[in-house]
């Protein structure tokens, strides 16, 4: 299985060198990342946003190793929020944290990552939008859960994300989803062990259905977080069984993935929010991209043979 392999070289420093290095890598990684500064990303938002769709918004960057650096992610997304505001766009352009960015992992990283986090929260509350909190790896999901609950308690509206190849998902949802959650549902990009996850994609891909149809029957807000085609066909048939109207849930991919589906699926009346990175350090973010699909990482060849 490649995915492991990728995931391995995202924390070697040696093949960021050369990966950043081809002359080109750029092109390809603006494939996903399609641009660096606020400035460039505000011309995306205005661009999406006119033709129906919405946006969550990451500021990539986690390699976080001191309380200054994760300082200075909240400050990016602060930045963010403020440039967000002139474009009164309320929930249709939201943002993604990793709290890794904030402090987490650093020590006393739980307390460090909630005081950085809230204030973006409740800047974000304060231009009508929200945040949602991605999952990172397993063993990191039970502070997040615990940020996610404290911060739902002055803004009930933020999300979280769950990963469906995790073992412990089906509970995590079903505890979510009677609260009124907004609740993203990912496979899952992580190189995580058997005793802890779902390993093949058969099995990943069940899961996925099973914990989807948790979400779409509870209280609380499903966001579809797939590019598969045959589980967005299963997303809608578990809404339609769920009396669920179109607005009631929403699809989310990728920017620079699928983007045919994306208008085809707003064209149909769907929610349909595209998962939007910008930032200079796209290393990481860009590797889980090649490691979630074989198709990425063969596009990034193709793209290198040709055109290097």
């Amino acid at each position: 299985m490649l995915g492991p392999v990728i995931l391995a070289a995202s924390r070697s420093d040696l093949i960021r060198s050369l990966i950043s290095a081809a002359p080109m890598t750029k092109q390809v990684v603006d494939r996903f990342i399609p641009g660096e500064t606020v400035d460039e990303i505000v011309s995306i938002v205005r661009d999406l946003t006119d033709r129906g769709l919405e946006l969550t918004m990451d500021v990539v960057g986690e390699d976080i190793t001191t309380p200054r650096q994760a300082a200075a992610a909240r400050d990016a997304y602060l930045e963010l929020v403020d440039r967000l505001k002139g474009l009164e766009l309320g929930t249709r352009a939201e943002m993604s944290v990793k709290l890794s960015m904030f402090g987490q992992a650093l020590d006393g990283g739980h307390e460090l990552a909630l005081a950085n986090i809230r204030p973006v929260v409740e800047a974000a509350a304060e231009i009508g939008t929200t945040v949602t909190l991605d999952a990172e790896d397993h063993t990191t999901l039970d502070s997040m859960f615990a940020i996610h609950e404290d911060l739902r308690k002055d803004f009930p509206q933020t999300g979280c994300v769950i990963q469906a190849y995790l073992h412990r998902t089906e509970a995590d949802a079903r505890r979510l989803a009677a609260n009124g959650s907004r609740v993203r549902l990912v496979k899952g990009a992580y190189n995580e062990p058997a005793e802890v996850a779902h390993q093949h994609r058969h099995e990943i891909d069940k899961a996925y259905v099973r914990i989807l149809k948790i979400l779409m029957e509870g209280e609380g807000y499903p966001m579809v977080g797939s590019h598969d085609p045959r589980l967005i066909s299963i997303a809608q048939e578990l809404a339609r069984q769920a009396d669920r109207k179109l607005d009631e849930y929403e699809f989310q991919m990728l920017y620079g993935i699928r983007g045919e589906e994306h208008l085809r699926l707003v064209a149909e009346g769907h929610r349909m929010r595209v998962y939007t990175a910008y930032g200079t350090d796209w290393y990481g973010y860009f590797m889980r991209r090649l490691a979630e699909k074989p198709a990425n990482l063969r596009f990034f060849a193709r793209s290198m043979i040709t055109k290097g």
